[in-house]
């Protein structure tokens, strides 16, 4: 069972490093990407490192809303998006396209999922699809409390291993986590950890050589686009979200909202 140590030790306040900039999101140096299943308190997550309480705001040509603030941690200024929370990246919701295509094309230096100790095998789901198209994730396996109650046995050590990235522990409510969630931040983020994801493969004949003749023509139809060889890959599962992007020229619209988004414009 993981360590518990007392929420006074681990505690956000107890962390002279970081430093909670509210909605000052100017002028950062990396921006953060925050995902997960709804009700794993990505929100809370989010609330103990930029100090916010409540936020408002829309993403660009939706109702969906849109949260983002900012914290500095050991001299580096951080903007973090908390994206829908969503079970899935397939883009069958709404909710699931924009977290989807944030991840895709706005290029976050970092990106948190966070999960329920209580339910991690079904949060995984998501967990796995995020690896599949980012290198640079942290997972936060938040209720950390709640599942030592249940007198649940969690090897976050080993779970980090076969995932091929930093997991935390955390029970966020009570802070605890916290300061360990920043430190596998910046250590992503600055390069100093390097992360090779686990990334499950399909063993479907053919399927290399449909998605290698696919990448030229997305190439060529959209320079420099992210992660082609995902995009290829939902385009002959039928994703009829992707396919439309492609064929009107979202695609390339959605890479230019993204990269203006990494730069540092916001709602």
């Amino acid at each position: 069972m993981a360590r518990t140590t007392s929420p006074c030790a681990t505690c956000a306040l107890s962390t002279p490093q970081l430093d909670r900039l509210g909605l000052d999101a100017q002028e950062v140096d990396y921006v953060v990407a925050l995902a997960g299943n709804p009700n794993t308190g990505k929100s809370t997550v989010f609330n103990n490192l930029t100090g916010l309480r409540q936020h408002t705001g829309n993403w660009p040509g939706k109702t969906i809303a849109r949260a983002e603030g900012a914290f500095a941690y050991r001299g580096a200024r951080y903007r973090i998006v908390d994206l829908p929370g969503t079970y899935s990246l397939l883009s069958a919701t709404p909710d699931e396209e924009v977290a989807r295509d944030f991840i895709l094309f706005g290029k976050p230096a970092v990106t948190i999922v966070v999960a329920d100790a209580t339910r991690l095998e079904r949060n995984l789901n998501l967990l796995l699809q995020v690896l599949h198209i980012t290198d640079r994730a942290v997972l936060c396996v938040n209720f950390l409390d709640e599942a030592e109650a249940h007198g649940l046995v969690l090897d976050l050590g080993g779970l980090s291993t076969e995932l091929g990235i930093p997991v935390v522990g955390a029970a966020a409510r009570q802070g605890r986590g916290i300061p360990e969630l920043l430190e596998a931040v910046a250590d992503v983020a600055e390069g100093r950890v390097e992360c090779r994801p686990l990334r499950p493969r399909f063993e479907i004949p053919g399927l290399d050589h449909a998605i290698a003749e696919l990448l030229p023509l997305l190439d060529h139809a959209y320079p420099g686009v992210s992660h082609a060889d995902w995009v290829a890959m939902r385009l002959l599962e039928g994703d009829e979200e992707m396919a439309t992007a492609v064929r009107d020229g979202h695609l390339g619209e959605l890479r230019a909202d993204h990269v203006a988004t990494e730069a540092g414009g916001h709602e």
